[in-house]
């Protein structure tokens, strides 16, 4: 989740028309539909932005995937548009998607407004303590919509600090997404990690001196080769930053597992050869 924001940020979701690997969008969704399960969720994961930023689009708010029902049902949609797609068709997939997408939020809105239709407004107004009659649920959607802008700003200033903090140590954002190992396991383990070494003045003290990650006090530390800690280096430093620096919003999204704060890396020496296979 965490790249997703950092990609956004640096308005790079609107480049998802290829794979990382290269391959055009068309030829993962006829791979998938040629058994690939596997890719189907590593494309639905790809594409998330695109599926928020499009039932925002449609629904001319921002559409959050944590509380919205309409990001939920746009995600269904876009799974829904890979096994309906039709390369022999002549349009490109995403045109195809967000077709499908739309379908599927302008269904959801029609029964919504028809529920909506039997209940009378009137039925939702309450009175204050002068007597002035109000809409609680408007009231709560207004406040609603006051802490999810205020989130988003802390958020955006957060990656802002982290950018320049990370450039000390001569790393870009780009360097995360594009070298963040593909596996869960492994990406867990490396938080674990970036984690422990944000609690032992002995790791973080020469990585905020040195600017450099401690290999050798870390590969005695935790079951995992060095050569996997050197491929998984930009990762573990940006993490341990995050839980060294004032992030409160980005430290939620790198909280270490218990299993893996535990076992600090022992499912990324088990996956040290797949985990950034693409």
């Amino acid at each position: 989740m965490i790249l997703l924001l950092i990609q956004k940020w640096l308005k790079r979701t609107d480049k998802t028309k290829t794979s990382s690997a290269g391959a055009p969008i068309e030829d993962e969704v006829a791979a998938i539909r040629a058994g690939d399960e596997a890719l189907r969720g590593d494309v639905i994961a790809r594409y998330q932005p695109y599926v928020a930023k499009t039932a925002s689009r449609f629904c001319k708010r921002y559409i959050h995937p944590e509380s919205d029902d309409e990001y939920s049902i746009a995600l269904s949609a876009f799974n829904e548009a890979i096994d309906a797609f039709d390369p022999q068709a002549g349009r490109a997939f995403l045109s195809f998607a967000e077709t499908v997408i739309r379908r599927r939020l302008t269904d959801y809105v029609r029964k919504e407004q028809r529920h909506a239709s039997h209940i009378p407004q009137s039925a939702f107004l309450m009175e204050d303590d002068e007597g002035e009659t109000y809409d609680p649920i408007e009231v709560d959607a207004s406040v609603d919509r006051y802490k999810l802008d205020r989130e988003n700003e802390e958020r955006k200033l957060e990656i802002e600090t982290l950018n320049r903090e990370l450039a000390d140590y001569g790393i870009t954002f780009g360097d995360l997404v594009d070298g963040s190992p593909k596996h869960e396991d492994t990406r867990r383990s490396l938080i674990g990690i970036g984690a422990l070494i944000s609690r032992d003045s002995a790791l973080y003290g020469p990585l905020t001196n040195k600017k450099s990650l401690p290999l050798k006090e870390l590969s005695e530390r935790v079951d995992v080769s060095r050569k996997t800690l050197e491929r998984g280096r930009k990762y573990i430093i940006a993490v341990a930053l995050i839980h060294l620096g004032n992030y409160p919003h980005l430290q939620s999204f790198v909280a270490p597992s218990a299993s893996v704060s535990s076992g600090a890396g022992a499912a990324a020496h088990r996956g040290e050869n797949k985990g950034w296979e693409d």
